[in-house]
């Protein structure tokens, strides 16, 4: 920190690092030393690059937001798809991200504002105003008590370090001739048992962590082009309301590849909200259709218990959001450790993809080669390891299409690789678990 004093706590401070990244803040503008004028706030803040703002009013509550883009009275609407809204709420951290195709905020002379719907300091004085807008979805009681009067405002420059560590943590080839040899072995890796004729993976996670998404991905890279076959998007609810079986063709005439990808309903930390977890156990068990519409207040009741092979799962692979790691709550958590038991009560393999690896780190997203020598990145896969009690190896960071549209070769070697070992994993449970089923009495 700045040799100003910080109003925040180290707890606080910690989870906004947690939301921020591998950063230092900077304490930049402090209302109560330097004014509430605007003036104070531009001469101090203006050009500084990316920069936090936390407010404290008089209730309590700790409150602002986020914006990537200087400050520089330009006069012009500011579209920042990093900008974010957040709020303390009992300790636990909340973010609301501003909405796609929505401006972050104006840049003006006058106070700071976040999507001309919140703003600080608001004509000079220790206040906030709100004013109706769509930018960010937020409630004024939830995130500041309804009271406008504030105690401080503090503005901080976030300063990204980058932690490049002198050897690689994981060897991987970023070449067109690993990705070539990738895609033979997942074209040619069948199962060998008879009875099961394409390896079945199960994606479970959070609501937004990339479920769908990565099913257009690799649909992407055998299609050759960007697809969208799956709903995917960002929303607070799940998109994703069927169970759904994703076989991929190899091309667009081509026949079908050895696995199918199996799409759930997001986790919701709420109950009666998102994927019920006795809705995980039929999937698992193969009872529960393709298309079928989950009710998240009344599980699914199979009528026919006896199923075959063919549909019951092979590997389990836990999507998780990079960026939203150290925010998890705990009934979140909670519910991850339920299903996890319920896995591994079945045999049944289980890996982590860790999405959005771009959006965590700043050198990722400019390099996507940078990512296994980002210490930061190595240690958001051992927390992942850590809350989810998944070994290490286990948990594959990677990159889904979302906004591109082009393949681009580091995304494809990233993805073909997460989706080489699920098939690996899928592999060896049926190479266990065969033999002993065929054991069995008919």
């Amino acid at each position: 920190m700045d040799s100003l004093a910080s109003k925040l706590t180290e707890g606080e401070t910690e989870q906004l690092y947690g939301l921020l990244g591998n950063v230092e803040l900077i304490l930049l503008y402090k209302a109560s030393v330097h004014g509430y004028q605007a003036s104070a706030f531009h001469q101090r803040c203006d050009l500084q690059g990316p920069t936090l703002l936390v407010a404290f009013n008089r209730s309590g509550y700790i409150f602002g937001g986020y914006t990537s883009v200087d400050y520089a009275q330009s006069g012009r609407h500011i579209t920042d798809k990093k900008a974010f809204l957040f709020s303390f709420e009992e300790e636990m951290l909340l973010c609301n991200k501003v909405k796609s195709g929505h401006f972050a905020r104006f840049d003006d002379n006058k106070g700071p504002n976040f999507g001309q719907q919140l703003y600080f300091c608001y004509n000079n004085q220790p206040v906030v105003y709100h004013q109706r807008g769509n930018a960010f979805s937020f409630d004024a009681e939830t995130v500041y008590g309804n009271n406008t009067e504030l105690i401080e405002c503090e503005v901080y420059k976030v300063q990204h370090i980058l932690q490049v560590m002198e050897k690689p943590w994981r060897n991987i080839l970023w070449t067109a001739d690993r990705r070539a040899q990738l895609m033979e072995k997942i074209r040619d890796q069948k199962p060998l048992t008879t009875s099961v004729s394409r390896f079945r993976i199960l994606m479970i996670g959070p609501v937004g962590a990339g479920k769908s998404s990565f099913f257009n991905s690799i649909n992407s890279i055998f299609m050759g082009r960007i697809t969208s076959k799956a709903m995917s998007g960002s929303t607070g609810t799940s998109l994703t309301t069927q169970f759904r079986t994703y076989p991929v063709k190899d091309g667009r005439e081509g026949k079908l590849l050895p696995f199918v990808l199996c799409d759930t309903m997001g986790l919701e930390e709420q109950s009666g909200a998102g994927l019920d977890i006795e809705d995980i156990s039929s999937i698992l068990q193969g009872h529960i259709p393709d298309r079928y519409k989950f009710n998240p207040i009344t599980p699914f009741q199979p009528d026919e218990q006896k199923t075959s092979r063919q549909e019951k799962i092979h590997c389990v692979v836990y999507v998780i959001d990079a960026t939203k790691i150290s925010l998890m709550s705990e009934k979140l958590q909670e519910k991850l450790t339920t299903i996890r038991r319920k896995v591994n009560s079945l045999a049944i393999p289980q890996m982590v993809l860790m999405s959005k690896v771009d959006e965590a780190c700043p050198e990722v997203e400019k390099d996507l080669q940078s990512l296994y020598v980002s210490s930061y990145i190595k240690s958001k896969v051992q927390e992942v390891s850590s809350r989810l009690g998944v070994p290490v190896s286990c948990v594959l960071p990677v990159k889904n299409y979302s906004q591109e549209l082009e393949l681009e070769l580091n995304c494809d070697v990233l993805l073909l690789t997460a989706l080489q070992q699920m098939l690996n994993f899928a592999d060896d449970y049926l190479d266990d678990v065969c033999p002993m089923e065929e054991d069995q009495p008919k």
